[in-house]
């Protein structure tokens, strides 16, 4: 992917450090709160307003409300020119449950320190402990020399958060590998993730995005059908083909199709 396709798609480069979990984690219901005050259809501006100037997520200090929007910035983009985020508000109200794996889905896209944890998380099977030193000790061998044990381990602390978030960890302070919810609309962000970074047919189905879903391949297909049928993306599976089109999640701006 080019630097002018990673501007237009949202997508990070995840050959380098760094990200949002280092200082947050998802932050799963101040996003919530955010798109359920601002419409649809609104642009970056009013994304910014709404967080800033209106303190529709009750933030005590003005610091507070501008560093809330700069992080829900980083890890969705809030800007409709941007696929990623226009893709994600496509699908965002249209169900509830899908909304904790299309946001770290979206998280996943943007934060490299966020998707470095997952070799920690992904692999284990449900009721596995898994503590936040094994999110950071994931960070630190995939990014070796780049984080200070310090760093390193306030990022496995904001990502256990944030898996528990989605679903995929369950509990407090001892945590364990759960099943996370897997949704329709979540089903067709992840085929589209895969698409973005080359996937096509059936290998849509086994890309990372697609594992993220914790859902076994007939369910993937039961709803990506779903997804079909609902106008989100173009489904044919059948004689040992599958086609998928995502003519609708892939529009411009205007309505064209960008891809």
């Amino acid at each position: 992917m080019g630097a002018l396709e990673v501007v237009r798609t949202g997508m990070m480069a995840q050959d380098r450090s760094g990200g949002t979990h280092t200082s947050r984690t998802i932050l799963l219901q101040e996003l919530r709160g955010l798109l359920g005050a601002v419409p649809a259809g609104a642009d970056s501006a009013e994304y910014r307003n709404a967080v800033i100037e209106q303190n529709v997520l009750g933030k005590k200090t003005l610091s507070s409300r501008q560093r809330t929007h700069r992080y829900l910035r980083e890890l969705y983009a809030l800007d409709p020119r941007i696929l990623l985020f226009r893709a994600l508000r496509d699908l965002w109200d249209v169900d509830i449950e899908a909304q904790p794996s299309l946001a770290i889905l979206c998280a996943l896209a943007r934060d490299p320190s966020l998707l470095a944890t997952s070799a920690a998380v992904l692999p284990e099977a449900p009721g596995t402990r898994v503590a936040a030193t094994d999110l950071q000790q994931a960070l630190m061998n995939r990014y070796q020399g780049n984080y200070s044990v310090a760093v390193a381990n306030k990022v496995g602390r904001n990502a256990a958060s944030s898996w528990t978030q989605s679903g995929h960890l369950v509990g407090h302070i001892g945590k364990t590998r759960a099943q996370a919810t897997c949704r329709p609309p979540a089903v067709a962000y992840a085929l589209l993730l895969g698409h973005l970074e080359g996937a096509v047919g059936e290998g849509l189905f086994d890309t990372f995005w697609a594992r993220v879903l914790d859902a076994p391949l007939g369910v993937l297909h039961e709803q990506a059908f779903t997804d079909s049928q609902r106008g989100w993306i173009d489904f044919r599976h059948g004689g040992g083909v599958t086609d998928v089109g995502f003519s609708f999640l892939c529009r411009g701006p205007m309505g064209e199709t960008s891809l």
